[in-house]
């Protein structure tokens, strides 16, 4: 199933909305402001397309997917401790760790990448022991073949 493209047209229309932050061919990011306010307003009653109408949106353009997609995430922000703030690739805050909590991470990051090497020594070792099976085999196989001409 392809995903429906935004015209040029549409897309500069989608560009000049003001609750829109930024939009391409396939995506609309929406600002704070208007999934609050689409929250609300659907949280009263209001149908996907007639708030999206107010706000200035031809929900024709965005499409039925697009409408309850957008339902959807609202719901599911509004239930989220972030709330309605677009969270994506941002990093969280790292708190403080004390000395000694830096030190039990940096220990267990010793431990962690030992036990990496002994495995990456284990796989070594047995690719090692399958190459030479291998050629063991194979040389077997001529020379058996040889001596039966």
């Amino acid at each position: 199933m392809e995903i429906e493209k935004f015209t040029a047209d549409e897309l500069r229309e989608l560009r000049d909305n003001p609750y829109v932050e930024k939009a391409s061919e396939t995506t609309i990011t929406y600002t704070t402001e208007f999934k609050e306010r689409f929250a609300l307003d659907y949280a009263t009653g209001k149908l996907p397309s007639a708030i999206l109408r107010d706000c200035g949106f031809n929900p024709a353009v965005l499409g039925r997917k697009r409408q309850d997609g957008l339902v959807r995430r609202t719901k599911k922000y509004a239930q989220r401790p972030d709330g309605f703030r677009d969270t994506r690739g941002r990093r969280r805050i790292e708190k403080e760790y004390s000395d000694v909590e830096k030190i039990q991470w940096l220990e267990h990051q010793v431990r962690y990448l030992k036990q990496e090497n002994e495995f990456l020594k284990k796989i070594r070792f047995l690719d090692r022991r399958a190459e030479w099976e291998c050629k063991v085999k194979q040389s077997l196989k001529k020379s058996i073949e040889s001596s039966k001409k």
